[in-house]
């Protein structure tokens, strides 16, 4: 069993930068890839990116690739999402995510936080 609780979420002018974290709970954190996905408003959640557990591989959706990097820290039990040169279009609820597996499906993610808000103004 793995909890996440995600923060860092707020408002932001549009170019800014914005730092999520995801603290999980377990003893077996490193095990787990861990994901970060998004729902904008009216819209379906998709991929943003996601980490291996060992954190030497990751892979970034198109929509944020060269903006938005992820890490983590095993020892803190803990990942990040760092957000640079944000647009209004990166307006969503953001959600972490851990898979027993190194995935982009959302299927595959079967412990999720409960999201923060994230909205870049224009």
């Amino acid at each position: 069993q793995v909890q996440l609780v995600e923060s860092g979420g707020g408002l932001v002018q549009a170019g800014g930068s914005l730092r999520l974290s995801c603290a999980a709970s377990g003893r077996t954190f490193s095990s787990y890839a861990m994901g970060w996905f998004r729902q904008p408003p009216g819209k379906e959640r998709e991929f943003v990116g996601v980490i291996a557990g060992g954190g030497r591989i990751t892979s970034y959706a198109d929509s944020v690739k060269g903006r938005f990097t992820i890490s983590r820290d095993n020892a803190k039990n803990t990942v990040s999402l760092q957000m640079n040169s944000l647009k209004p279009e990166d307006t969503a609820v953001y959600y972490c995510a851990a898979a027993p597996r190194y995935d982009r499906s959302s299927s595959s993610y079967a412990y999720w936080g409960q999201g923060t808000q994230v909205t870049v103004s224009s």
